[in-house]
């Protein structure tokens, strides 16, 4: 079983790049995001215990979220692998997921970080704003995103280089050369199937 951590800054390519790996090498996607909607839409415990933190707020606390990656993984024995998109996000979430995995005698094999400068990410998310109406779509939102990004990644990042799992990959190149260069990573571990 082949486990992927794929990082990025908000406007990197990174949700386009996971649904390419997901395609490619069919693994199974863990969004820590849908994992939270889905388990309070149908009222699990843990989606509970969730709804709790988020009506008031809150981040939803780590042992939760780690409580929904295990059911997932416990959910689809026969996956070829997972890739975890939004998730860890700081080092003690990379730590726990750690745990969780060597539990279940797997681990992260490969952590790609997609690194794109500032002014291209302000400049891809200035564009996102205008087309798709989200949210992030001036320049001061933007700049906070990212500054938050880079303090909270930025250890999980030292984490997983110290660990010798982290590859640093160009984001600046048009969508199917950013794959290639991906693919050339993930393809050291586990074959396309399509």
């Amino acid at each position: 079983m082949f486990n992927l951590v794929l990082f990025g800054p908000p406007g990197s390519g990174k949700g386009t790049q996971s649904e390419n790996i997901v395609s490619a090498y069919n693994l199974h996607h863990i969004s820590t995001g849908d994992l939270l909607r889905d388990e309070v839409s149908r009222h699990t415990p843990l989606g509970t215990e969730a709804k709790k933190y988020m009506d008031q707020g809150m981040l939803v606390p780590d042992e939760v979220v780690i409580g929904m990656i295990s059911g997932v993984i416990d959910d689809t024995p026969d996956a070829r692998g997972f890739i975890f998109d939004g998730f860890p996000r700081t080092r003690p979430q990379a730590e726990a997921l750690d745990k969780l995995l060597e539990f279940k005698n797997i681990k992260i094999d490969l952590v790609l970080s997609l690194e794109v400068p500032e002014a291209e990410l302000t400049k891809r998310l200035l564009s996102r704003g205008e087309t798709s109406g989200r949210s992030d779509d001036n320049d001061e939102v933007i700049t906070k995103r990212i500054k938050e990004y880079n303090s909270k990644t930025q250890p999980v990042a030292s984490y997983y280089h110290s660990l010798g799992k982290l590859e640093r990959i160009n984001g600046e190149h048009p969508i199917p050369e950013t794959f290639k260069l991906l693919a050339k990573h993930i393809n050291k571990y586990l074959l396309p199937v399509s």
